[in-house]
């Protein structure tokens, strides 16, 4: 991409960018970036293969696919010549405009022509872009047909992504440019089922898309969530600092209250005795990551407990299941066939598992519970499961039964339990939390996103690339259940290191 122009990517999340990016083009993405990249390559590769693919000639109707580079220096100009050729399916297409003086440019992953010489532009995501649905009614093309096939209805809903929006709003802007839009302006996005290229207008996305790309850039750095994935943050964090911006310590909109009442910095914050809040940043000032907001501090206690923590890749299904018992790691595991039997029999197999150490404590008199951190992935993967699998794959259970578990008292949110009584200047994630109880990863500095290209390492590397790949998610979701462990532990004991809010400590 040419740096002085403004892509999708551009108008979503900090705006900071456009500028940082123009002051320091030496600066090269991070691995997080260069990893992320490499699965949305990944899925784009993906699609294409699943393109048709005919001969020249079908009966005495010809059909022509052209592959363009999007990164060669004239993918503009090919992009035009392959629409005026009247191609049936582009990849690949790039288009740039000026848009009242703000040069923009976007890749368009695959054009299909439509019958009446106009283009219908298809985007690649790796989002979930809609999910089934008996109330829901969209259209959708096979990816095999496109090119070939008409859409048709199917019962889904679509599961809007900003990001996707801005992709095809662009791209309708340079097909009407091009004189290649059709009338209705129609484009679509392929997402995580790449089976399936789904409708949508493109009219609903187009004027958020316009003000997004004609709003001035900011002046001045603030802290939002992308910082941490940013390579700009070496950059922005000094600037900050000099300041002492507010958002260092409440990012994003959280900080908006206090700047109306004329708030601007952490300092001013914690000068302006306003309770638990201004506690809160003198204890972040002070590099104290956790706070009592209670004396005694407690947690669930049983005989039998088991702590579990589930691994997935994006939205196309759970890996690793794993339990820990308080002696022993236990991974439930499949490296391959996500959506398939394989990932059903894995969690069948996790299931059967779990419910016989249930089981087992029961007719030894024990009282027995699992635990987790932040039950939303645990539960969304668990019902998705027994949605998917149940009377396909023996032994994984139906959906009302899944849910008379996690509803009961023997399944364990413990970061519910840990903000009913701490508060922590950082957030109260398990891996702010766990070290603040004494533990700590084996496997330092890996996260959400090094999970997702460490899963397709193992799932589709070499042999030895694969197998270190492996290793390193079972030691990380291993550490995340003990760590679980550690957290509950630390609450029983009263969690002393950690001081009491507003009591003078900081």
């Amino acid at each position: 991409m040419r740096s002085e122009r403004l892509t999708p990517g551009d108008l979503v999340g900090c705006r900071y960018r456009q500028v940082q990016r123009l002051r320091f083009p030496g600066i090269g993405p991070l691995e997080a970036s260069v990893q992320r990249k490499a699965r949305r390559d990944a899925g784009v590769a993906e699609v294409y293969s699943r393109l048709p693919i005919p001969p020249k000639k079908r009966g005495r109707v010809p059909f022509e696919r052209l592959d363009l580079d999007p990164d060669e220096e004239l993918a503009e100009f090919h992009t035009l010549e392959a629409i005026a050729a009247g191609a049936n399916l582009i990849t690949g297409a790039v288009f740039a405009g000026d848009w009242d003086g703000v040069a923009w440019e976007t890749v368009a992953d695959i054009l299909v022509r439509n019958p009446d010489g106009t283009y219908l532009p298809v985007m690649v995501s790796n989002h979930r872009v809609a999910r089934p649905s008996p109330h829901g009614q969209m259209q959708a093309i096979a990816t095999a047909r496109l090119g070939l096939g008409a859409a048709v209805p199917v019962k889904a809903n679509l599961r809007h992504h900003t990001i996707d929006g801005y992709r095809l709003a662009l791209a309708i802007r340079g097909l009407e440019e091009a004189g290649a839009v059709g009338v209705d302006k129609h484009g679509a996005v392929i997402g995580q089922d790449r089976d399936r290229a789904y409708l949508v207008d493109v009219t609903r996305y187009a004027p958020a898309a316009e003000r997004a790309l004609l709003a001035p850039p900011p002046t001045d750095p603030r802290r939002v969530k992308e910082c941490a994935n940013c390579r700009f943050w070496g950059e922005c964090e000094p600037e900050l600092q000099r300041i002492d911006e507010i958002s260092l310590f409440l990012p994003g909109d959280r900080a908006a209250p206090y700047r109306e009442r004329g708030i601007a910095t952490t300092q001013a914050l914690i000068d302006a005795h306003l309770g638990d809040i201004s506690h809160i940043a003198a204890a972040w000032r002070a590099d104290i990551p956790v706070l009592r907001r209670v004396r005694e501090t407690t947690a669930p206690r049983f005989d039998v407990e088991i702590d579990i923590d589930v691994e997935a890749y994006l939205d196309l299904g759970a890996y690793l299941w794993g339990a820990f018992d308080g002696h022993d790691y236990h991974p439930f595991v499949t490296w391959s066939g996500l959506g398939e039997a394989a990932e059903g029999v894995n969690f069948a197999t996790f299931w059967r598992w779990l419910m016989a150490r249930r089981d087992k404590a029961r007719q030894h008199g024990q009282t027995f519970a699992a635990f987790c951190y932040a039950s939303n992935g645990e539960n969304h993967w668990m019902l998705s499961s027994a949605r998917r699998f149940h009377g396909v794959v023996d032994g994984v259970p139906d959906e009302e039964e899944v849910r008379r578990f996690i509803s009961s008292d023997q399944w364990v949110d413990m970061f519910a339990v840990a903000r009913s009584q701490l508060v922590g200047p950082g957030g109260l994630g398990l891996k702010q939390l766990a070290p603040a109880a004494g533990f700590h990863w084996e496997e330092e500095d890996f996260a959400g996103e090094d999970s997702l290209h460490a899963f397709l390492v193992a799932a589709t590397g070499a042999e030895g690339e694969a197998e270190a790949a492996r290793a390193q998610l079972l030691s990380y979701n291993g550490d995340d259940c003990r760590a679980t462990a550690a957290v509950r532990h630390w609450l029983r004991q009263g969690a002393r290191s950690a001081p009491v809010l507003g009591s003078g400590a900081v």
